[in-house]
């Protein structure tokens, strides 16, 4: 049988320890009245990225090194912070989500994108409807006038 799975899920079958996820919180700014000057919502989540490398994939790692790169200090510390509600836990909860979105998005392998060739009656296809908007528009002139220029 398999082993129960200790610790936190942060990607569907993606666990790992608690002491890799690392909470601070602090106050928000902005309005909000006494709750803003009394309560430390604002929830600050850090992970190592070599922490991270140990349990994702390659490819994953390194798809999530670049595509949140604006995310990662110089520490080598993936940081997310969110302050959108007046609850910590809220807050908390949604570093989490958030790190879990990072995830799936880096998970997912991207298309690859091959290069193609307009095919010959594509082409034939294109320059006949040329050939008749430029016939319709040299046909276009004041009467009397010249039409070919």
């Amino acid at each position: 049988m398999d082993e129960p799975v200790s610790g936190t899920e942060i990607a569907p079958g993606l666990f790992v320890p608690e002491g890799w996820l690392r909470f601070s919180f602090s106050r928000s700014g902005g309005p909000g009245g006494q709750n803003v000057n009394k309560v430390s919502s604002k929830a600050r989540l850090a992970v190592l990225m070599t922490d991270l490398q140990s349990v994702l994939s390659r490819g994953t790692f390194d798809r999530l090194g670049e595509q949140q790169k604006s995310y990662i200090n110089d520490a080598g510390e993936l940081v997310i912070t969110c302050e959108e509600s007046r609850s910590q836990h809220a807050n908390r909860a949604a570093c989490l989500d958030r790190l879990r979105l990072f995830l799936i998005e880096a998970k997912r392998i991207p298309k690859i994108r091959r290069e193609t060739k307009p095919s010959k009656s594509s082409k034939l296809k294109r320059l006949n409807e040329k050939k008749i908007r430029g016939e319709t528009k040299r046909k276009r002139g004041a009467p009397g006038s010249d039409e070919r220029r």
